[in-house]
This record gives structure tokens, sequence and C-alpha cells, in this order.
């Protein structure tokens, strides 16, 4: 009677722990989604795993396309701010394909408006947005490395057979039965099973455990396809179309998952799992059966990491569209095909054909802000950007740059209107010297602009290129000398450049080549603003000298540099 009291103790407290760790469940999903509602159109996280942000790249580095955003123009254009700022994903898959979607412009209408009618649908339709995140979350991330570090390496592993495992396992339950007839006999045969499957277990788990990451997240990643291939949403057939024909190549891997891949959470089903496959060595089992079968499936993980991300990844542009004060769908059109002589108003033609480009934007404005002023602009031929210190020549040009290439990625732009040609975005703005290659700044800054030179004759989309101070590494006659050749080199069919100068002669050297623009600085009661407007036309006032006074420098210097650089410009002869 005793014992039977005893049994039904113990059954009604594992009960009472099953049943509290259902209803802790339920309390915790329901508390996600409401925080996945409220966290809608909210700037992306902040709290990343060390080393996690190194393994974003990944997805990239394995899809290369014919033309996608270099290092260079990711890291003059601050980039890496505009992910963190967007990234709302709630897996490895959706953030990895967000930052490769970033780097990898679009250059067909039809693309961009597949992902346009996704991007409206998920921003409207709340409750499937929030069941997609809900599956999305469950499928987590992979920490600090990438799935795709993890399939690198997996033929390090070699082959791993599991007779041994499963011989053990003979063993423990031959042992249990053995118990039945001689209960001595049996427990010591058991306990010795134990110590040996416990003892095993460890230093194998040791070995696998770095692959059991990817491993347990490539089955939360066929669970959730599983539940994302039930929803039936006309704007996501497309997708899930595809899903479903992916799922039934995944029944092996499935099988052996369900054999113990089931990551320790220290609930108390966890905690009993993990003992038995102490005991047992079922994750390891599942871990090798699914060796083997990922080795074959590597081609289908990738194409469901694909469309996972893609989807997780248009979330979170959604969720960016919605945070910005004004946005607009941008109006994209492939270049006219025109001959050489033609475009720019040449007079002759040479026989060969080129692209005629455009660009306007309205009410532009860079989205890491908190106050922005808004400018238009619009151009054929490109544009020479003059204006004194800290005036916003560099953010301008940063702002239209970010703007062309968030238009061909998440089709949006931060701006009231948008039309223009496709573009291979390219800058050369924030550079410094190489202390690693013990390269100067000037030879660094040569190296950005030849790849500008060299991309504008290479066929392909028109380029849309950003140099701020070009040649600021050496002295300004030879500076001005070869900026205006560069430049001009630049101004071409299929080429249009922003350039931004405090060589005011520049803009008389190529004024039958640039749209001239400038950024003007207001003095009032010995302070000086900025209003950030762009004006037409080249600068005409100068601000460096005055910023000396303003900070105290003494009246002697300023005024001796004041009588130098008027005479300077009386007789364009510098006297000391």
């Amino acid at each position: 009677m005793e014992y039977a009291i005893l049994f039904a103790a113990l059954l009604a407290g594992a009960a009472v722990m099953f049943l509290k760790g259902l209803w802790d469940q339920h309390r915790a999903q329901k508390w996600n989604r409401e925080q996945l509602r409220k966290s809608f159109g909210k700037a992306g996280r902040t709290e990343y795993a060390d080393g996690e942000l190194n393994g974003i790249v990944r997805y990239f580095e394995k899809h290369p396309k014919d033309f996608q955003i270099d290092d260079i123009t990711w890291n003059d254009l601050n980039l890496d701010e505009i992910f963190l700022r967007m990234n709302s994903t709630c897996s490895s898959a959706g953030q990895e394909y967000l930052y490769a979607m970033l780097r990898s412009p679009s250059f067909e209408g039809k693309e961009l408006q597949e992902r346009e009618k996704l991007l409206e649908f998920l921003e409207q339709d709340e409750e499937m947005r929030v069941r997609m995140q809900e599956i999305f979350f469950k499928i987590g991330r992979t920490g600090k490395y990438s799935l795709y570090d993890y399939m690198d390496f997996l033929d390090v592993l070699g082959e791993r057979k599991n007779g041994k495992h499963l011989l053990v396992d003979l063993l423990f339950f031959l042992a249990i039965a053995a118990a039945f007839v001689s209960p001595p006999l049996g427990l010591c045969g058991v306990s010795a099973v134990m110590c040996f499957n416990i003892t095993t277990y460890l230093k194998e788990k040791k070995q696998i455990e770095p692959y059991l990451t990817s491993f347990h997240y490539i089955f939360r990643l066929i669970r959730g396809a599983e539940e994302l291939s039930e929803i039936h949403a006309q704007q996501l057939e497309g997708r899930l179309s595809k899903v479903r024909k992916l799922l039934p190549q995944f029944g092996k891997l499935n099988r052996s998952a369900s054999l113990g891949m089931r990551t320790s959470s220290g609930d108390p089903m966890g905690i009993v799992a993990d003992y038995i496959n102490m005991m047992l060595h079922l994750d390891i089992i599942g871990f090798n059966i699914m060796l083997h079968a990922v080795r074959k499936q590597t081609e289908n993980i990738d194409r469901l990491v694909t469309i996972v991300g893609e989807l997780d990844a248009l979330i979170a542009a959604a969720g960016f569209r919605h945070s910005l004060p004004a946005w607009c769908v941008p109006k994209l059109t492939a270049a006219e095909t025109v001959a050489d002589g033609a475009a720019h108003g040449a007079a002759e033609s040479s026989g060969q054909h080129f692209e005629a480009v455009s660009l306007q934007l309205e009410q532009l404005y860079h989205p890491l802000l908190a106050d922005p002023v808004k400018n238009d602009i619009k151009t054929t031929n490109g544009v020479l950007l003059t204006g004194s210190n800290a005036s916003g020549k560099s953010t301008f040009l940063k702002a239209v740059a970010l703007n062309m290439i968030l238009a061909q990625t998440i089709h949006t732009c931060c701006a009231d209107h948008c039309q223009s040609s496709y573009w291979r975005v390219m800058t050369s703005m924030a550079l410094r010297d190489d202390l690693g290659s013990g390269e100067s700044y000037y030879i660094v800054e040569i190296r950005s602009l030849k790849r500008i030179l060299d991309a504008a004759q290479s066929p392909g989309a028109p380029v849309l290129c950003f140099v701020d101070e070009v040649l600021r590494g050496t002295n300004t006659v030879e500076r001005i000398a070869a900026s205006t050749q560069i430049l001009k080199s630049l101004h071409k069919p299929g080429v249009c450049c922003f350039a931004a100068t405090h060589d005011v002669e520049l803009t008389g050297l190529l004024e039958a080549e640039y749209d001239n623009y400038h950024f003007e600085e207001q003095i009032a009661d010995g302070d000086i603003s900025f209003p950030y407007l762009l004006m037409p036309g080249r600068a005409t006032s100068r601000n460096a000298i005055r910023l000396l006074e303003m900070m105290g420098y003494s009246e002697e210097i300023i005024k001796k540099a004041d009588d130098q650089a008027a005479e300077f410009l009386k007789t364009g002869v510098w006297k000391a």
C-alpha cells in the first residue's frame, strides 16, 4: 500500500510539473506574441552574442552575384548601422539574408515588384505577420557562428557509425531484463553499462558539441518550414509552394532528429531528456544519421534557408518602412540606350552605344538622422558639390547613395519621390591610411578611385559614384589638375558622378560637364549655423578662417590669414 501511495504521489507530482510546464509555455508564447506586435516598426536588435556579427556575412559570401556592394562603399555609407537599425529579424536565416539583400542590389523590375507585393502584404496583415514571426522565433539563431560555418567543416568529422552505440543500448536493456531474473546481477549490469555509457557519452558529446548547434538549427528550420507550409495566403504562395516541394527531401533528417535532437532547456522534460541521452546516446545516434543525411541535402538546406530567410528579412524591411517618418516606392527604369555622341550633349556620335541615365529625388533625407533636413536633387549629368566645412556635403552624398541602394534592395526610398535608373553604386569617401600594408592615404585614395574608373569601363548597369574631397591626399596644384581629368573621365554615358570638393576652381573647370550645387553657412552675432539646404550654383563663401576666430585664435593670426588669402585671390600668387 505504501508503495502504491508513493507511486501515486510521484505520478501526481510529475503531472503537476508537466501541466505547469505547459502553462508556462503558453504564457511565454502569449507574451512573445504581444512583444512581436509592439516591436513592429521599432529599431532593430541592440544585443548580439559575442562574434555573432562576424557570422552574419556568411550567407552573403556563399551567394555571390555579378554586382554587390563592395567593402569600401559599405563602410563609407555606414551600412552596418543601417543593417542594425533594420534588423528586427527573428532567426539567423533572416538576419543573414537581410545583410545579403542590402549588399545585393537588384536590377530586375520583376524581382522588385514581387518584393513590393510581399512588403505591402506583410506590413498590412498583422495576424499573418505575427504568425510567421512566431515560427521564425522558434527557428531561432545559431549564436556565434553561422550555419554555413558548420557546413563547411562537416568533412572534418569523417564517417561516423552507430554500431557501438546500438550495442551498448542493447546491453543496457539486457541488463534491465536480467534484473527481473536476478536483481543483484541485473543491478550490477545496469550500473556498469550506465557508467560506461555516461563516460563515453561525455567524450563523444565534446567532439560533436560544436556541430550539435547547427543540427539543432537544421531540425528547427525543417520544423518551421513544416509550419510555414500549413499557411495558405495567395501573396505567399510563390515561396510556400517551394517549401512544400522541398519538405519530402528531409524525411530522413526528420526521423533521425526525432531520436534526440532536443536542445537542453532546463525545463523538467528537458532534464529528463538529457539523462536519457546520457544513458542511451540517442542524440549522438541521431546526430550520426543526420550527418549522413545533411551531407546529401546541403543544397536543399540552402534553398530552405533562402526562402525562410527572405520572408523573415522582408518582415524586418517592412518594419523599417513603418518606422520612417516619410518614404516612397521608387520608380526605377532601365537606362535608355543611345549613341555615344548623343549623350550629355556631345556633338558627334562615334556609333558606339551607351546608357543615358537620370536621377531625381524629392524631399530626400538620411534615415539615421534624428531631425534631418530634406533636399531635392535632379540630374542627368552629375553633380559637383561645394561648400564650407561642416555644411552638409558629405551627409548629402551619403543620403543619395544610401537611398539608391535601399531603392534597389528593399524597394524603399527615404524621400517623397524617387525616379531613377538602376545603378551600380560605388563610393570613395571615408578613406584612411592602411597601416597594415604601409600604404599612405594618397595611395589608398587613388586605388579606391581606380576601381570606380574600372567599373565605369566594364559592362553592366550604369555606375552611380560618389567621391568626397577628390585627391585630398596630395598638393593643391596636382590635386586640381588630376581631379579635373578624373572627373571629366567620369562624365560619360552610363556614369553619373557626385563629387564634393573644397577646390572652387573645379566648378569653373568642369561647369560644362557637371551641375553645380552648394551648401551655405549663416554667421550672426559671432556664431555660425548651417541650414543644410542644397542650393544651385557654386559656393561663394569660405568659413575656415572665420571658424578660427570664433574658436578664440589670436587677432594677429586671423588678420594675417585674411590678408594672405585676399592677396592670393587678387593676384593668384601666394606671398608669405
